[in-house]
């Protein structure tokens, strides 16, 4: 499957720069324990290194920086910190480079945090720029091993197998080794790949409103039967959230109860942890397959989209799970995405832009709206709106105008 990823750098790669990202699972076996000893050593190479980093911070106010730090960890290869010789170079240096990277947000962009240290297991991914090869559904991986008899290390080379269910095209720039919260791996293959799948143009163009605007009225109305629409177009139709979170709470609930039941730590409470851990990845995926086929179907009807910008952290506040379960700031992540691959205008409107008072006939703004009028009549013109179709047609006019943001 082709999509933009979670991890940091793959997903910088699709967004700043020409790049594809083909993500496949590598097969379960025994050997794949040496892939968890990887990420394990590189876990102790970003504490190392993130605690040089935070004694330069307080000591000079600022951050070491790559380019200190790269030689610094030639001089530990070579002294202190042998083991880590069995890993690849660029792996290592890949890891310092994200801690760059970390380092740099935190001084340039308001609200980050500093890099955090990470427990064994919790560090998830591997970058191989070199080192690697991949062959018929599988990837060859090179570690170094200590050789008694020549007393050096020697290059071991690993095979990997994984699902190879469709082929990647471009060349292959760098793969990445990632693993779960469930213990499965997966391969990225990132290719510079750059063709567009062109649609053909329908002339088409659509507003489209969502729910969460109208969040604490679905709460009131949900347990009376109503099923709340994830969009309304301004054609009328509403499309439904399945809401694949609400619809696994109580399987969720139980897993919980057997997780606080077993011994931390013990053989039963692992097994617990990754059913629980099985469990969400599953919502997810519901999730995300959703958002994929959504996004796929606005892309094949209309030639410009038009979504209005929302502050997604305030209401996470307010409706809390409600919002988390809808994902919307995901689905506009992955619509973006598809209107870039088929050339489709994605706009966002101003969120301070009025859409839901002003009538779509005549201008009326009915300032004596509320959040539980669904249905209104102009006292103007006397046209009766659905709000939320209402909305939706506002959103469609104001995207020409100067608060719009083209994506």
């Amino acid at each position: 499957m082709c999509l933009p990823t979670h991890l940091t750098e793959v997903k910088d790669a699709i967004r700043y720069s020409p790049m594809r990202t083909y993500k496949y699972q590598i097969r379960e076996h025994p050997q794949n324990k040496r892939l968890g000893n990887l990420l394990d050593d590189l876990c102790d190479v970003h504490n190392h290194f993130l605690k040089l980093e935070n004694r330069y911070y307080r000591r000079y106010g600022k951050y070491a920086g790559r380019f200190r730090l790269q030689p610094h960890l030639t001089k530990l290869l070579q002294r202190t910190k042998k083991h880590w010789a069995w890993i690849p170079r660029d792996t290592l240096d890949a890891v310092i480079i994200r801690l760059h990277v970390a380092w740099e947000r935190f001084f340039n962009t308001p609200g980050t945090g500093k890099p955090k240290f990470k427990r064994k297991g919790r560090y998830r991914s591997a970058k191989f720029q070199t080192g690697y090869k991949l062959q018929d559904g599988r990837v060859r991986l090179s570690f170094k091993s200590w050789d008694e008899s020549s007393q050096h290390l020697k290059f071991d080379k690993r095979w990997f197998s994984f699902h190879h269910h469709r082929d990647w095209h471009g060349t292959v720039r760098y793969i990445q080794i990632l693993r779960d919260s469930v213990g499965t791996f997966w391969l990225y293959v990132v290719t510079d790949d750059t063709s567009k799948e062109v649609l053909p143009a329908t002339g088409e163009s659509v507003g489209a409103d969502n729910v969460i605007q109208g969040m604490d009225l679905v709460y009131s109305q949900t347990k009376s039967g109503m099923k709340d629409a994830f969009l309304t177009l301004n054609t009328g139709e509403k499309i439904q959230s399945p809401q694949f979170l609400k619809q696994s709470l109580n399987e969720l609930r139980n897993l919980n109860k057997a997780v606080s039941r077993k011994v931390k730590g013990s053989n039963t409470w692992w097994r617990a942890v990754r059913q629980l851990a099985r469990l969400y990845r599953k919502v997810n995926n519901q999730r995300k397959d959703f958002h994929w086929k959504l996004a796929d179907t606005l892309c094949k009807r209309f030639d410009t989209i038009v979504l209005e910008t929302l502050n997604l952290e305030g209401m996470k506040r307010l409706w809390g799970r409600k919002v988390s379960d809808l994902a919307f700031y995901q689905f506009v992540e992955i619509l973006k995405y598809k209107c870039q691959k088929h050339k489709r205008l994605l706009k966002q409107v101003g969120q301070w832009t009025t859409t839901s008072k002003p009538c779509s006939n005549c201008g009326h703004k009915n300032e004596n709206l509320t959040l539980s009028d669904r249905q209104w009549t102009c006292p103007r013109c006397g046209s009766h709106h659905d709000r939320d179709v209402n909305a939706a047609i506002n959103i469609l006019r104001a995207a020409w105008g100067p608060v719009v943001e083209t994506m």
